[in-house]
């Protein structure tokens, strides 16, 4: 572990290659050469994709190189630590034009969650984007939207446009019957205020689903 330490020191956490990030993640000290091999091995358990490794559960990571709780602990707080500073950080360039866009900006937060999120995009008219703010935390099949609070919030930022995202950990982003129902809501109640929704985008994996592509708002 040490030459790993040594050079997180001297040249900083970007200089180290995947397999060592989890290395320091999992080490006890700098002495810890039990880490690096346990970090070949979660990795190679992960088909050597970080994003597949943030998705192993706890109770299989920990058996993992027998790791233990608190090295699977760490692990997983490392992993969502990134996650919430990917979702914290809103470029003053982020603007969505397209359903592309959208998904540019939100693979990141929900591409790797064996749950479903729904996140709102608040849009000045430029399409520059205000604010994302997760709006929905649920269960692996549905989550639960509260209208009201979406169309508050934009009010709040004097927002213009809304674009509603969420994900299908299902693999498919097909929407489902409460996703279009959901969808009528929030159009409806955008209008009342002079505000669009712009577009509900469900993202899978290396997959995405446009309401506006599909002609089911305009």
């Amino acid at each position: 572990m040490k030459n790993i330490t040594d050079k997180l020191q001297s040249r900083g956490a970007q200089a180290l290659a995947d397999e060592e990030l989890v290395a320091v993640a999992l080490a006890e000290n700098a002495n810890d050469d039990a880490a690096k091999s346990m970090a070949e091995e979660v990795l190679q358990e992960a088909g050597g994709s970080l994003v597949r490794l943030a998705e192993i559960k706890f109770p299989r990571l920990r058996m993992t190189a027998g790791m233990g709780t608190m090295r699977a602990y760490r692990l997983l707080a490392a992993a969502e630590l990134g996650r919430r500073v990917a979702v914290a950080e809103v470029s003053v360039q982020d603007v969505v034009r397209s359903d592309s866009d959208v998904v540019r900006i939100m693979e990141p937060v929900l591409g790797g969650l064996q749950y479903e999120e729904c996140w709102a995009l608040y849009l000045a008219s430029s399409g520059k984007v205000l604010e994302r703010v997760r709006i929905s935390q649920g269960g692996v099949q549905a989550t639960v939207v509260d209208c009201k609070m979406v169309i508050r919030r934009a009010l709040e930022l004097l927002a213009v446009q809304i674009v509603l995202v969420h994900n299908h950990p299902s693999g498919s982003p097909d929407p489902s019957q409460q996703d279009i129902a959901l969808t009528e809501r929030v159009a409806e109640a955008a209008k009342l205020f002079d505000m669009r929704l712009l577009d509900h985008v469900i993202v899978a994996r290396g997959a995405h689903y446009s309401f506006r592509a599909h002609n089911l708002v305009k």
